[in-house]
C-alpha cells in the first residue's frame, strides 16, 4: 500500500510541474540556452583584444616584434600612436586593454647584447583581462628574445623546458567549462524545483489536503524529492550527450560511476531544496532562499577559482557545498578516467549532506504540523 501511495504522489508532483506552461518553459528552455551560451561565453580566455602601440624604433627587431603581435590570433586590432598623450587618451577612454611602448634604441641594444627598453601599460580597471593579455605579450617577447643574438648564445648554455599539458593537451577551454556546467545547472534546476514544491502547495491551498491524506510524513518527503531527482537526471543526460556529441569533450571514465554518484548529488540538492521549502511560506520566499544558497555555492565550489586560493577562514564553508564534490567527480570522469576509490572519496560527503538536510527538512516539516 505504501508504494501505491508514494507512486501516486510522485505522479502528482510530475504532473504539477509539467502541466504548467510556465514551469515547462523554465525546465526545458533556460537550461538548454544556458548550456549553449555559457559554453561559449563563460570563458577565462581573452580574445579579440584591442591594443595600442607607440613604436619609437624603426629597426629590424622592433618591426619583427610588431609583426608577431599582428600575427597573433589573440589581438583584433593594433592602433599606432604618435606620442604619449595619445596613449594616455586611448587607455583612459578604455579603447584598448593594453599599450606597448618600444624604446628608440630597442633594436640597437639587442644587436649590442644590452637590455632593450620595452614597456607594457595595462588598464587596471580590467584586472583579469589585463593580466592575461600581459601574459600573452610576455610570451611573444620571450619567444623573440630567444631568437636574438644574446638569446641564442644563452640558449646554448641553458636547459630547454618543454611544457606538456595532461588531460587537456590543447587547452581547449570548453573541455573545462562544459563538465562544470553539467553539475552547476543540475544544481540550479534541482534546487529551485524542490524548493517550490511545498511552498506551492501552501499557496494553492492544497497543503492541508495533503496532510489529511493517508500519506505519512516521510512518504510525503520522499514523494517530494524523487521527482526533482528524475528531472535532474533527465537534464544531466541531455548535458552529457551535448558535451560528447556537440562540444567534443572526451568521456574517458565510466558513465556508471558518473550516474551512480549523481544520484547522491541530486539527493543532497533535493534535501537542501526541501529544507528551504519547509522554511518558506510562499513561492517567492522559496525562490529567494534558493538563490541565497546558489550564489555562494557557485563561488565556493571551485568552479572559477581554486578552493586552495581562498582565505583559510573561508575554506571550511566549502565543506557543506555539494557542488564542490560533484564538480571533481564530473570533470575527473570526463577527462581523467578517475578510479572508483576516488569517486567514493568524493561521494561519501554527498551522502552525509543528503542525510543531514533530509533529516533537518523532516524535523522542520513535523514542527510545522504541530
Amino acid at each position: 500500500m505504501w508504494w501505491s501511495r508514494l507512486k501516486a504522489l510522485i505522479i502528482k508532483e510530475l504532473l504539477a510541474v509539467m502541466r504548467d506552461p510556465k514551469s515547462r518553459l523554465i525546465l526545458i528552455g533556460p537550461p538548454i540556452v544556458q548550456l549553449l551560451v555559457f559554453s561559449y561565453a563563460a570563458t577565462l580566455e581573452v580574445r579579440n583584444v584591442d591594443i595600442a602601440l607607440l613604436n619609437r624604433d624603426s629597426g629590424h627587431w622592433a618591426q619583427e616584434l610588431v609583426q608577431r603581435i599582428e600575427g597573433s590570433p589573440t589581438f583584433r586590432s593594433i592602433s599606432s600612436l604618435q606620442n604619449l598623450a595619445e596613449l594616455r587618451d586611448v587607455v583612459d577612454r578604455q579603447r584598448v586593454t593594453a599599450a606597448l611602448v618600444v624604446g628608440p634604441d630597442f633594436s640597437r641594444n639587442i644587436e649590442a647584447g644590452k637590455p632593450a627598453d620595452l614597456q607594457i601599460i595595462l588598464d587596471g580597471r580590467r584586472s583579469n583581462a589585463s593580466q592575461i593579455v600581459a601574459g600573452y605579450l610576455n610570451q611573444i617577447v620571450a619567444t623573440l628574445s630567444a631568437e636574438t643574438p644574446a638569446g641564442e648564445r644563452a640558449a646554448a648554455k641553458s636547459v630547454a623546458f618543454v611544457p606538456r599539458n595532461w588531460f587537456n593537451p590543447n587547452l581547449i577551454f570548453q573541455w573545462f567549462i562544459v563538465p562544470n556546467l553539467i553539475a552547476s545547472i543540475a544544481l540550479l534546476i534541482g534546487l529551485i524545483v524542490t524548493a517550490l514544491s511545498i511552498a506551492r502547495e501552501r499557496e494553492l491551498g492544497t497543503f492541508d489536503q495533503l496532510m489529511v491524506s493517508p500519506l505519512r510524513t516521510h512518504e510525503i518527503l520522499i514523494g517530494k524529492f524523487i521527482p526533482p531527482m528524475m528531472i535532474g537526471l533527465f537534464h544531466m543526460t541531455i548535458y552529457i550527450l551535448a558535451a560528447i556529441f556537440i562540444f567534443g569533450v572526451p568521456l574517458r571514465g565510466s558513465l556508471l560511476l558518473l550516474y551512480g554518484s549523481s544520484l547522491f548529488y541530486l539527493a543532497s540538492v533535493a534535501g537542501l531544496g526541501l529544507f528551504i521549502s519547509a522554511l518558506s511560506t510562499t513561492q517567492q520566499q522559496a525562490i529567494l532562499g534558493a538563490f541565497l544558497f546558489l550564489v555562494p555555492a557557485m563561488l565556493l565550489s571551485g568552479f572559477a577559482t581554486p578552493i586552495e586560493n581562498m582565505p583559510d577562514w573561508l575554506q571550511p564553508l566549502t565543506v557543506i557545498n555539494p557542488l564542490r564534490y560533484f564538480l571533481v567527480i564530473v570533470k575527473s570522469v570526463f577527462l581523467k578516467d578517475i578510479p572508483p576509490a576516488e569517486v567514493l572519496n568524493q561521494t561519501w560527503p554527498l551522502i552525509l549532506i543528503a542525510a543531514l538536510t533530509l533529516s533537518a527538512a523532516s524535523w522542520l516539516f513535523r514542527r510545522r504540523l504541530e
